[in-house]
């Protein structure tokens, strides 16, 4: 039937063809719901009008909503269809028209409707346990088939019984789990037209919270201003939030509750009573709340609200002391003075289980709920004090103090002998206790003290005590003194002696441990002290037959030892000793023989070697560590470490190594700083200076002696410097300062002050400035210390000179041992003179220096430059502490000499290359008693061959005054003088030698070695004498 239509309508089509063709493009449409499509028609021909017509036969109009008419041209129309529903379906005409003439074409139109998830939310959430319907509503024309996928598995309805496709096409889960979690894939499928969609959805599966109390008792105390912690952990999901609640009240964050951010802790502040009792926590989220009940259990410290202060009189019959405390639970009290402790319930008896009674009945303690009572019966003084009231509980305790107070006559107190010797005061002390406050009196038979003819005796009075001075003229001083004391209560009075005292019994020598060169003498301390205390022992010793050597040592209460020091080995000595109090020595002790060590030698024999001349080899052994003693300075951080030399093991020390660190510094941390660089000292010196210490500072200090074999074990000392002063300056009131005007005055008068001092130092010193110019012009002087013409001529020759050497002086100190504390001179200061003064003419001897030549061992070298030092020298002191038992003395030289060897040379037993302590400060310089004047200088001069290189040990002319130069140990590191064969050394045996032209002594024993350079003060009268 259609066909046949079609036929008719080609035919008409044909028949028209002629006049007018239609065609629409395209012939045929397929449309899905929602979307829009349109359609050309083309017109061949003249037509005037070309319409469109909906399937219902209507002429579309150009402005419906939906549907869209519009003719671009005059051979074309467009039909537009808008968001296609299934409305717009069917068969569409154009029709062309020109007055008679028409034409058309249809086009038929199909709507189909698309896969469409209507309701497919994501995500979906379900309680676990719960039948879940995961919700997926798809529409289309045909309808679609749905699957299901989980995991990008295709879920299997058959194998999972809790899985079920429903008619709707959603997806039920029967008892859904928290592992169903996840994302499913619903997919919808249209077979007819090959059409797929899907949609990811996610699926949640909440849990319901449980909950856990962290403690589910709280225990807290009250009225402390402390907080409670009430805490408790939820879990679930999705993450439950936390409430509290107290008496169906929630609790929310303020001055008295807060909570933290998830809510887990409540912390209630400053706990009372009335906070005590149950705490809801409840945990919340999508799938339900949990409940949990936490108990807050307050406690209150003990407090005591009753306690007063009693009074009561020696020998009443009772007093009773009350105390009341609070507290939950209830507390216990307790009574103590002193070491006493009075507790209820102690040697309670069976009747009275809340009674105490001391075993001699003099005090009771009741208890009754929360009050005690301490009950003193029978009163006497020594009840008077303070008393303790406790009253504790689990939790804690509270004590506060009572004073009973008792009043009783004076009871006096007091050592009653006192010793002293004539000359020297004497405190007799009586101590007097009383209440009330009593008034002593002194007596001396009969007599009240001081009276009118006792000029030797005072009397100083505290509180509780008072102290009778007597400063004892003669024996009738001695003897019994009165002390009487009375108050309201009563008197009371004492007899005192004062005792003439001895001095001590000798002490007694238990042993003598010799070694090498040392030896420590053990003893006990007398059996008499004399009545006043030992302050000293003495030590003396000496070879059998000879004089005594003695020392004095401190005494104190652990000193049960004292050490001998430079002994000889393998030496036979005595020794004794002797004590000393205030009123004198004591008698000696016996006297007790020991011998020291030998120095240890072994023999090895070596084997390759034919035992006729087998050469024997000396063992030594290291030295013993010296003894060190560390002595603060007038400077809180400067310290002088002073050592005891030991046993040398039997070969010469050759140099002390010193090193320190600071090991702790207060206010920080444990602080170990790194050694301090080594320091080097020659074999005889005694002590180190440490400088510039860091303040409050604890240091270490190590020594160590070594000799040729090696080291000794360090001896270790360790200090603590002073603190840092400080220094608060004084307030100045701002109204009393001085004017402008006074300042400036007083500024211009300091100005002239300052100049004029500088021109009388320069006038003086240098004899220049204004003074010197006023004495030349008007009064003809030359200044003090002017010298002749000669002299000038000889300073002018001086000033030629350009060597400029520094003028080099050697002056000694006496060796000053810490053991022997009693015998030598004092340790120089600034004020010590350079040397000694010259001994008498008949005594003046010099030692002869040993002039060995320079390639042997165990030399050094000492030149004293005779070159003046010009007047602009600097003036720089050299110190270094040393002591050696060598004696030394100057050597003449000859006068031909070359230029090269204007020195004098003093040869000694040199030591190993070691620098000694130097302290390069300026000290004053203090013109010297004997002044050190060096050789005469001959003018250079040359032979045939050439200038000599060495000089002939040969007397100087008469008329040549030298003087001695006192050395005090050797000289280190002093560089070596060439010397040859033709040089005669004089022989070093110890002895002295006279020389007719010296004038004093040097010797070098146990002496400091200290080399000053001083400037050139002014020209001698040969032009190349200086002076010190």
């Amino acid at each position: 039937m259609l066909q046949t239509r079609d036929l008719i309508w080609g035919l008409l089509f044909i028949g028209c063809a002629a006049a007018i063709q239609v065609q629409i493009t395209p012939t045929q449409g397929e449309i899905s719901v929602g979307e829009s499509k349109f359609f050309l028609c083309e017109v061949v021909g003249d037509a005037k009008d070309i319409d469109w017509y909906a399937p219902s036969g209507e002429k579309i109009l150009p402005n419906m909503p939906d549907i869209f008419v519009n003719r671009a041209d005059e051979t074309t129309s467009t039909l537009t269809i808008y968001h296609a529903n299934v409305d717009s379906a069917g068969i569409y005409k154009c029709v062309a028209k020109n007055g008679d003439k028409e034409a058309q074409a249809t086009v038929q139109v199909k709507i189909f409707q698309k896969i469409t998830f209507a309701s497919a939310p994501s995500p979906q959430e379900f309680n676990e346990g719960d039948d879940a319907d995961i919700v997926c509503n798809v529409v289309s024309s045909p309808p679609p088939t749905i699957i299901w996928k989980h995991k990008g598995s295709k879920i299997q309805v058959a194998k999972d019984v809790r899985y079920k496709i429903m008619d709707n096409g959603h997806l039920q889960i029967r008892g859904i789990k928290k592992i169903d979690e996840g994302m499913y894939n619903c997919e919808a499928r249209v077979m007819a037209r090959g059409e797929i969609d899907f949609k990811m959805i996610k699926v949640v599966v909440n849990v319901l919270p449980t909950i856990r109390a962290r403690l589910s008792e709280v225990n807290a105390t009250a009225d402390i201003g402390s907080s409670a912690l009430l805490a408790c952990d939820a879990d679930g999901f999705p993450e439950p939030t936390v409430t509290w609640a107290h008496n169906n009240i929630v609790l929310e964050t303020g001055d008295k509750y807060s909570l933290n951010e998830d809510g887990s802790e409540l912390v209630i502040k400053d706990v009372k009573k009335v906070d005590e009792g149950d705490y809801t926590c409840i945990a919340k989220n999508k799938a339900g709340e949990k409940a949990e009940e936490v108990s807050l259990n307050v406690f209150v410290q003990p407090k005591i609200t009753y306690l007063n202060n009693q009074t009561a009189s020696e020998f009443d019959n009772q007093v009773t002391l009350t105390c009341e405390a609070l507290g939950d639970p209830t507390p216990t009290i307790s009574w103590s003075f002193e070491n006493r402790v009075f507790t209820e319930g102690e040697q309670a008896s069976w009747t009275r289980p809340d009674k105490y009674e001391s075993l001699d009945r003099n005090i009771v303690v009741r208890s009754h709920a929360r009050v005690s009572s301490l009950t003193l019966k029978n009163i006497v003084f020594t009840y008077a004090g303070q008393y303790l009231c406790t009253a504790s509980n689990s939790i804690g305790q509270d004590n506060q103090h009572m004073y009973l107070e008792v009043r009783y006559a004076p009871k006096i107190q007091g050592r009653v002998t006192v010793y002293t010797w004539e000359g020297n005061a004497a405190n007799i002390s009586c101590e007097v206790e009383a209440h009330p406050g009593a008034s002593v009196v002194w007596f001396r038979d009969g007599l009240q003290l001081p009276s009118a003819n006792t000029t030797n005796m005072k009397i100083y009075n505290t509180q509780s005590v008072s102290y009778l001075e007597i400063t004892p003229d003669s024996q009738s001083d001695f003897g019994s003194y009165n002390c009487t004391a009375t108050n309201a209560m009563g008197t009371d009075s004492k007899e005192f002696l004062l005792i003439q005292a001895e001095v001590p019994s000798s002490p007694e020598i238990q042993q003598v441990e010799p070694f090498s060169s040392t030896a420590v003498v053990a003893f006990e301390e007398p059996d008499s002290m004399g009545g006043v205390p030992i302050i000293k022992y003495k030590v003396e010793w000496r070879l059998p037959g000879q004089d005594w050597t003695g020392s004095e040592h401190d005494a104190n209460d652990e000193m049960t030892t004292i050490t001998i020091v430079g002994l000889k080995p393998e030496t036979t000595y005595e020794v004794k000793m002797s004590a000393i109090n205030g009123k004198g020595e004591g008698e000696s002790s016996l006297a007790s023989t020991f011998k020291t060590e030998p120095v240890q030698y072994s023999f090895t024999i070596s084997s390759e070697i034919p035992t006729t001349i087998a050469a024997t080899t000396m063992a030594i052994r290291e030295p013993s560590a010296p003894i060190l003693e560390v002595k603060v300075q007038d400077k809180g951080n400067t310290l002088k470490v002073n050592w005891i030399k030991q046993d040398d093991g039997g070969s010469p020390i050759k140099h002390y190594l010193v090193r320190y660190k600071a090991v702790s510094i207060p206010n920080k941390e444990k602080h170990v700083s790194d050694w301090k660089p080594e320091i080097r000292l020659p074999y005889n010196s005694e002590y180190v200076m440490l400088n510039g210490l860091d303040w409050n500072t604890e240091y270490e200090v190590h020594v160590v002696a070594e000799n040729q074999q090696g080291k000794s074990e360090p001896a270790v000392i360790s200090f603590r410097t002073a603190t840092d002063p400080t220094t608060i300056p004084d307030a100045v009131d701002s109204s009393s300062g001085l004017g402008t005007g006074a300042i400036v005055g007083i500024l211009i008068v300091v100005f002239f002050l300052l100049l004029l001092g500088v021109d009388v130092t320069c006038y003086f010193l240098n004899k220049c400035g204004l003074l010197m110019c006023i004495a030349v012009n008007f009064c003809g002087k030359a200044g003090p210390g002017a010298k002749s013409k000669d002299i000038e001529e000889g300073k002018a020759a001086f000033t030629k000179d350009e060597s400029k050497e520094p003028i080099v002086e050697v002056r000694t100190e006496e060796e000053h041992i810490p053991n022997q504390g009693g015998g030598g001179p004092t340790e120089p200061n600034e004020t010590t003179p350079l040397t000694e003064p010259e001994p008498a003419a008949a005594d003046t001897t010099s030692t002869v220096v040993n002039l060995l030549p320079c390639t042997a061992t165990n030399s050094v070298a000492e030149s004293f430059s005779t070159a003046q030092s010009s007047p602009a020298s600097e003036s720089i002191t050299l110190t270094t502490s040393a002591s050696s038992p060598t004696k030394a003395a100057p050597a003449n030289s000859s006068p031909k000499n070359s230029p090269a060897a204007q020195s004098s040379s003093l040869n000694a037993n040199t030591q190993p290359d070691v620098g000694p302590l130097v302290d390069l400060s300026d000290t004053p310089k203090v013109p010297s008693p004997t002044p050190l004047v060096s050789e005469p200088v001959s003018p250079p001069s040359t032979n045939a061959d050439g200038p000599q290189s060495q000089r002939d040990p040969v007397k100087a002319p008469d008329s040549t005054q030298n003087k001695d130069s006192q050395v005090d140990g050797p000289t280190k590191d002093a560089p070596n003088i060439l010397c040859t064969g033709s040089t005669t050394p004089a022989q070093n045996d110890g002895k002295t030698v006279k020389d007719d032209k010296t004038k004093g002594q040097t010797e070098l024993k146990n002496a400091t070695d200290e080399v000053k350079t001083v400037p050139n003060e002014a020209p001698q009268t040969n032009g190349n004498e200086s002076k010190a």
